[in-house]
């Protein structure tokens, strides 16, 4: 009898062409074409040893200690598992005695010249050399002849030390810097045995992501200047957190020993910064260590302060709050706490009426950026187009940076820069265009109507990086660029890329201003003597708004001023009332990236002195003000959060936000922009000024971090060598800049990244503060520059 097959084959599963079955260990492994056979491994928790191998850099097969036995016509082979794609029906052996012996050879070659100064190296502990020793190595060594010895340490930048005797050759650093980093500054040097890692004659390893080759070298060869002989990994205790340096919000453990910050270390975060951390961020732990840090409550009394307790500090500043005039109390600052600290300074805000606030100082782009279609880090990097208007994102937000170049570099999008002058994405664009300060939105309306541009752009997705490029630029100038490109690809997203770390955050829990009283707005009605009250929680005007007479009349004009700070910063040291506050790793909370992404941090040491978390101030004023409240834990204030705020409900239970995050949606109350201002044309005899940041400046936790604060440059202003030579003063000779408003005195320096008719001075640096020329009720700002 037949029996006939009745099953219809459309409803079973598609195949997917590209799953393979491997076996290894006598585990049958789902793994895809193009997967190595290492990675196949880890995937099941099979390891496998290895040194030169890392899952976000290319393999090269250097160390061959990831030998695996694999399965061929002709038998079993010995391959290497870093470089061998799986093949379907693949079997794979990890522990027979062949591949033993061969990992066991490797092992005795590599300590042949390796020294063992493990008792005194810091990686002693956490290294996989003296870890593989132990579990894949012989036991003994049969070399007796001398080692070979270098001279060492040899400091190859302000933060790195180089013990060549100790390295491997393993390749991780050198491709690291060129892959990854886009700084081939250091490279293998020498041949044969005398091969060896070294950096090029008269250039340091001066990259901004140099921290990151310490902690993936598996040896002791390179070793972090600010952690060196501090402590052993067993005296150390950890957990996982987010940075909050910038707003990229790399995932981050933060390392402590006897009540003391000693390392932060990158944790791979998929959706974010991969393992990788910016020197900033990396290193600036030393702020929180710092003997300058605020410690009690202070009260001006004459021109110094005077210590007094939190409840005497408490009650003058609910004093003052009680007396104020109606609509004359105002909140600056916000966006370097956590997400409980800005909520419940709004809701502090809420209850008292306070309308005047804003979590940025002038320096970002209007909430209303984040009514456009959002993108997140992920979509601006899998696929199309990207268009840059945005600041330079290797100085500003550096771990973005290096996931746009690796979409660039892997073919995965086109990214079209528009900018004032060459930033580091600028050699990696597939279009890259000059705009002038003020001719944004007329360059890109230009450029996008080119019929390449829109064949690209109707060719997938568009995306928009955007943020604030020029601090002597009005913002709306960067608005209408942004609704420039809408116009032009309707379906196009926004990444809003503004830099200070949970700025996000604040504007979407109760500090983003409204009715149009934004920063600036603030402190010209403080300057005007409108405003009875300004508190600043982390802020510091006097340091980071651009115009800086603005900043000095806005601070100058209030009657009575309260920080809220961890150190006592420019405006600060005018405050009447100073409160000290908790920093990063003294608090948890949870924060938001500039992707709308909420993670958690966490508190690690004890806060300095009787330094409080913000949201605690805000809770014991409302209480003191008269106000019923019911928060006592960070708990209660996550619940009232979560209620308030539906999309922060899975925030506040859910396990992701310690590990990967979860994305947010929730849009800031937007309020009426002011008219777009039009900038004139520029006279041929002046130039027209670029101010935007770099990495290591003048900022509190660059300066009180030892290891960084010598990394600012002097200040300086760049022009194109022809119009230096049209100035008619030498490189590096000091130059008058002036306008209506000041004149500052610089030297300058010819770049052939500035083109020609545009100055450029990096914001923040040390010497004469170029702020002095900035006003802000002009859309751009024109300076002539003058020889001495």
């Amino acid at each position: 009898m037949t029996t006939i097959d009745t099953t219809d084959t459309n409803d079973m599963p598609p195949q997917d062409p590209n799953a393979v079955s491997i076996t290894i260990n006598g585990r049958t492994v789902a793994a895809r074409k193009g997967d190595l056979i290492i990675a196949a491994a880890d995937s099941v928790d099979e390891y496998i040893p290895r040194f030169c191998y890392h899952p976000r850099m290319s393999s090269v097969g250097m160390c061959r200690q990831c030998m695996v036995e694999v399965e061929g016509p002709r038998g079993p082979m010995m391959v290497v598992s870093c470089m061998t794609p799986v093949a379907d029906g693949q079997v794979v052996r990890t522990d027979t005695p062949q591949v033993k012996r061969a990992q066991e050879g490797m092992i005795e070659l590599l300590l042949a010249n390796h020294p063992l100064d493990c008792p005194v190296c810091d990686k002693g502990g956490e290294c996989p050399l003296q870890d593989q020793a132990f579990s894949h190595g012989a036991g003994e060594s049969r070399f007796v002849e001398e080692k070979r010895h270098y001279e060492k340490p040899i400091p190859i930048s302000d933060l790195v030390f180089l013990d060549r005797e100790r390295c491997i050759l393993c390749d991780r650093c050198t491709r690291f810097a060129d892959e990854v980093a886009g700084d081939p500054l250091i490279s293998f040097t020498q041949r044969g045995n005398n091969t060896q890692v070294m950096t090029f004659p008269d250039e340091p390893f001066a990259s901004y992501f140099s921290g990151n080759t310490v902690q993936i070298c598996p040896v002791g060869a390179l070793t972090a200047s600010p952690y060196r002989f501090k402590a052993r990994p067993w005296d150390l205790e950890q957990r996982e957190s987010t940075c909050t340096t910038c707003s990229v919000g790399c995932r981050t453990v933060v390392q402590s020993s006897r009540d003391e910050l000693l390392r932060f270390q990158g944790v791979d975060s998929d959706p974010v910064n991969w393992g990788w951390l910016c020197d900033k961020g990396r290193f600036n732990f030393q702020s929180t260590n710092s003997d300058d840090r605020l410690s009690t409550p202070q009260v001006k009394s004459g021109d110094s302060f005077v210590a007094i307790s939190w409840s005497e500090a408490m009650e003058t500043v609910a004093r003052t709050i009680r007396h104020a005039r109606e609509g004359s109390i105002a909140i600056l600052g916000g966006a370097r706490g956590t997400n409980e600290d800005a909520f419940m300074w709004g809701a502090l805000a809420d209850a008292v009426g306070i309308t005047m606030k804003d979590a940025q100082l002038d320096d970002g782009l209007p909430a209303s950026v984040f009514s456009y279609s959002q993108a997140t880090i992920d979509s601006a990097c899998a696929g199309g187009t990207v268009i840059l208007l945005a600041p330079d994102l290797k100085e500003e937000l550096p771990v973005l940076y290096l996931r746009l170049r690796d979409a660039v570099q892997k073919k995965r999008i086109r990214l079209i820069e528009v900018s004032s002058h060459e930033t580091g994405l600028t050699k990696y664009a597939w279009k890259s265009v000059r705009a002038e300060s003020g001719t944004t939105a007329q360059v890109v309306a230009a450029l996008l109507a080119e019929a390449e541009i829109s064949t690209q752009l109707a060719s997938g997705s568009v995306v928009v990086v955007a943020g604030r490029p020029n601090l002597a630029e009005a913002a709306s100038h960067t608005m209408e660029a942004i609704d420039a490109v809408v116009a032009a690809a309707p379906s196009a997203s926004v990444l809003p890329v503004l830099r200070r770390g949970n700025v996000r955050g604040a504007l979407s829990l109760g500090l983003a201003p409204s009715n149009g009283k934004d920063a600036a707005a603030i402190l010209e009605a403080s300057a005007a003597g409108q405003v009875d009250c300004l508190i600043l929680l982390g802020a510091d005007p006097l340091s980071d708004v651009a115009d800086i007479d603005l900043a000095r009349r806005g601070i100058a004009g209030a009657k009575f001023v309260v920080a809220l700070d961890t150190f006592l910063s420019a405006s600060a040291s005018h405050a009447d009332i100073v409160l000290p506050a908790a920093a990063y790793g003294e608090k948890d909370g949870t924060t938001m990236n500039l992707e709308g992404r909420v993670t958690s941090v966490v508190q690690k040491i004890t806060p300095r002195g009787t330094s409080r978390s913000d949201w605690m101030v805000a809770v014991e004023l409302l209480s003191l003000l008269g106000y019923e409240t019911d928060f006592s834990t960070l708990s209660d204030v996550q619940q009232a959060m979560a209620q308030k705020f539906p999309g922060f409900g899975s925030t506040t239970t859910s396990v992701a936000v310690k590990r990967d995050g979860v994305v947010v949606s929730v849009t800031p109350p937007t309020s009426t922009l002011s008219a777009s201002s039009v900038a004139g044309p520029r006279n041929s005899y002046e130039f027209r000024l670029d101010l935007s940041r770099k990495l290591f400046d003048r900022a509190v936790g660059t300066i009180t971090s030892q290891s960084l604060e010598n990394l600012a440059a002097e200040a300086q202003i760049f022009v194109h060598p022809l119009d230096l030579d049209r100035i008619g003063a030498a490189d590096g000779a000091n130059v008058r800049i002036s306008n209506s408003h000041s004149s500052i005195v610089l030297p300058i320096r010819p770049a052939s990244f500035v083109p020609r008719g545009t100055a450029w001075v990096p914001f923040n640096q040390l010497g004469a503060d170029v702020r002095e020329l900035v006003r802000r009720n002009v859309s751009v700002v024109d300076v002539r520059i003058e020889s001495m």
